[in-house]
This record gives C-alpha cells, sequence and structure tokens, in this order.
C-alpha cells in the first residue's frame, strides 16, 4: 500500500565495483548481488580546488533481471539502475543486532560502449512485479554482513 504522498524511487548511473554474485534461495528464487560506485564533483568557491568523492551502493536484484545481470555485468560495467530503498535487520552470530540499506533494482540499463565481443544486443532488462518475492526484506534472504563488512 502506497501513500499519496509518498514515493520510494531511486535512480542511479554509475559503475559496477564487481561482478554480481548469484544465489539461488527458497524456492529456487535467483538473487543477485553487487555494489555500485556513483562520482560528484565539487569545487571550493575560495581556492577554486576540485575534489572527486565515490559514494558506494549496495544493490538487490531478483528474478529473471537477476540472472541478466549474472550472464551480462561485469566489474566497471557503467549502468543506470531504477528501484527503491530497503532497510533490513537481522541478528549476527554473536546475538549483535544489525542492518543494512540497500537497492532493490527493478530495472537496469546497461550503458557505454558495447563489447565487441557481445554477439547479442545489450537491452533494457526490466522485471515485472512477479518477478520479486513477496518480502524481499523478510527472513528469507541471506544473513550477510552489514556496513563493516564492505571490502573497500
Amino acid at each position: 500500500m502506497r501513500d499519496i504522498n509518498s514515493l520510494n524511487k531511486v535512480l542511479l548511473i554509475g559503475r559496477l565495483g564487481q561482478k554480481p554474485e548469484l544465489r539461488y534461495i527458497q524456492q529456487g528464487n535467483p538473487v543477485c548481488h553487487f555494489t555500485l560506485a556513483t562520482n560528484e564533483r565539487g569545487t571550493n568557491p575560495t581556492s577554486n580546488q576540485t575534489t572527486d568523492r565515490t559514494e558506494w551502493h549496495r544493490i538487490v536484484v531478483w528474478g529473471k533481471l537477476a540472472e541478466f545481470c549474472d550472464k551480462y555485468l561485469t566489474q566497471g560495467k557503467q549502468v543506470l539502475i531504477e528501484g527503491k530503498l530497503r532497510t533490513r535487520q537481522w541478528q549476527d552470530k554473536q546475538g549483535n543486532k544489525r542492518s543494512t540499506t540497500e537497492i532493490v533494482a527493478g530495472s537496469i540499463i546497461m550503458l557505454g560502449k558495447r563489447e565487441a565481443a557481445a554477439e547479442e544486443e545489450p537491452y533494457r532488462a526490466g522485471a515485472a512485479a512477479t518477478d520479486f518475492p513477496a518480502d524481499e526484506a523478510g527472513p528469507d534472504l541471506p544473513a550477510e554482513g552489514g556496513e563493516d563488512d564492505i571490502p573497500f
């Protein structure tokens, strides 16, 4: 149910931090995880010096779109992702409460130059509502590490 005055939508253009990791969870549902880097450039008005800032985003993809990501996306590939923010919580092995915020991708568009080795035309990959489990943020998800486990 959506409040008429609210919207949970994320649009990102960035580059993949690593090859997507595809797994199959309960009932064979495919889920794919990867990170996406976005860059911002700022200028200090007094010194005219520019600074770059990289922000890392955790991306989760479900269903056929997850299989698409595993097959076609590689580290460094530039993509446009449309999705929604999700925060999930779990308990780690030591009993501590952990949480993470992720972008659940609904569509992915490959950007940049077409790779010469690719025979097939890359296409806009979108997921229908039926490609997502009823509760993406539920207990079906593997208990992964939180923000402290980011390898960069």
